[in-house]
């Protein structure tokens, strides 16, 4: 197989490639990031990439990478963490 090939073959299959990034904001308290990772944890799901970042409002920005999740898991996976205490907003995207 060709690099062309394989180039075609992974641009022919999105779902392959498929990147999903979710995005939340929450009150700076030391105990989020933790909630949110061990809800991946529980689902036997590794993010491929993790940032948190505290912003210069208090406002801890998490984002982590995703990949092998189906769109509709994750969105039942955002919603379940919009519900948690200190989380101000959460939502995903295709990246």
């Amino acid at each position: 197989m060709n690099v062309e090939t394989s180039l075609s073959q992974s641009l022919a299959e999105p779902e392959a490639a498929t990147l999903l990034r979710l995005r939340i904001a929450a009150e700076a308290d030391p105990c989020v990031l933790g909630r949110v990772l061990a809800r991946f944890h529980n689902l036997n799901v590794l993010p491929r990439r993790v940032v948190a970042e505290l912003s210069c409002r208090e406002v801890l920005h998490i984002q982590l990478d995703l990949a092998d999740v189906a769109p509709e898991r994750l969105s039942q996976i955002t919603a379940r963490l919009g519900q948690l205490p200190s989380i101000l907003q959460a939502y995903w995207h295709y990246v």
